[in-house]
């Protein structure tokens, strides 16, 4: 049979869901589900799996580089583990942009601090930030978050320079981003599976997590809803997501793309409703399983592994 590998953190409830419902059609599909069990890896032998499900190589490296290496040896991984190299969400709000998805206004600073091999000299093309003007480009409030990352990790909202300098100072050597508060009035976040398959809930960031699907009680009009189904698609087959979610805040009827590259998004029992918990298992069992029926990858020139084959 063809296997599954499912790489996870400390979640549990979504992949052991899933797992169970791979195995449980196994003898109709000739593909089974396993957690990976992996140590040191050998260059040039390939792991025993058709399919890897990555849902927390963004926190470990070692498990980033198993994962490429797996790629080149013709493994399916989800999502494409050679687009860690350009995940940034200033890359990200550009691209949505050019794909003509309404984003908040977004700023990119310099580190505040560097690794101790970096001295001024290093940095003589770096000029001062005006941090009144970025503020006054963005607006306030305004959030400072890092370029890469999520769950809200080192986020702040500021509404003054100085607020914003003292978010700033605390950053380290995190790359940092200033973008605009969108107040919005009505909140959407799609759960995307495959790129295609797209489960959109009304959804409030404002409650604790087991609250923020059950709590949302927004209007929002089916056209509209229509219209978030099929931007959350184009950004993540432009974007190369196979396993995503993308909010939308919605602000005097027009949708923003706030925060939609998230590689391992958060499918938990607790966070979802029951009938989305159930969809996104469903989803992700059909997709894993129709990949493993597919062929290997064969191994294309550096600048496709971005994409998806």
């Amino acid at each position: 049979m063809k296997k599954i590998g499912v790489m996870v953190g400390r979640e549990r409830t979504f992949p052991d869901a899933l797992i169970a419902e791979v195995n449980r059609r196994s003898s109709v599909s000739g593909v089974t589900a396993e957690y990976v069990r992996v140590g040191s890896a050998i260059c040039g032998e390939a792991p025993d799996y058709a399919v890897v499900l990555d849902r927390i190589s963004h926190e470990v490296p070692f498990y980033q580089a198993w994962l490429k290496h797996a790629a080149l040896q013709g493994v399916h991984v989800v999502n494409n583990p050679f687009w860690k190299l350009a995940d940034d969400k200033f890359f990200g709000t550009g691209l949505a942009a050019k794909l003509g998805v309404p984003i908040p206004k977004t700023v990119a600073l310099p580190n505040r601090e560097y690794i101790a091999d970096i001295t001024p000299d290093s940095l003589r093309n770096l000029e001062f930030v005006d941090w009144e003007a970025v503020l006054r480009y963005t607006g306030t409030p305004a959030f400072i978050k890092p370029l890469y990352g999520g769950g809200w990790k080192s986020v702040s909202k500021v509404k003054s320079v100085d607020d914003l300098l003292r978010a700033y100072n605390a950053s380290g050597q995190l790359s940092m981003i200033v973008q605009e508060g969108i107040e919005w009035s009505a909140y959407v976040r799609c759960i995307v599976i495959g790129g295609v398959h797209v489960y959109p809930h009304l959804w409030d960031p404002s409650k604790p997590h087991s609250e923020r699907y059950t709590s949302a009680k927004f209007e929002i009009e089916d056209g509209l809803m229509d219209e978030l189904v099929g931007m959350a698609k184009k950004l993540c087959q432009a974007l190369g997501y196979d396993m995503n979610t993308v909010e939308f805040a919605i602000r005097d009827g027009v949708p923003y793309a706030i925060d939609f590259m998230n590689a391992a998004p958060d499918l938990d029992r607790g966070s979802l409703t029951q009938e989305a918990f159930d969809w996104a298992v469903k989803t992700m069992a059909d997709y894993l399983t129709k990949l493993a029926g597919k062929p290997p990858k064969t191994v294309p020139q550096w600048d496709k592994l971005l994409f998806k084959s």
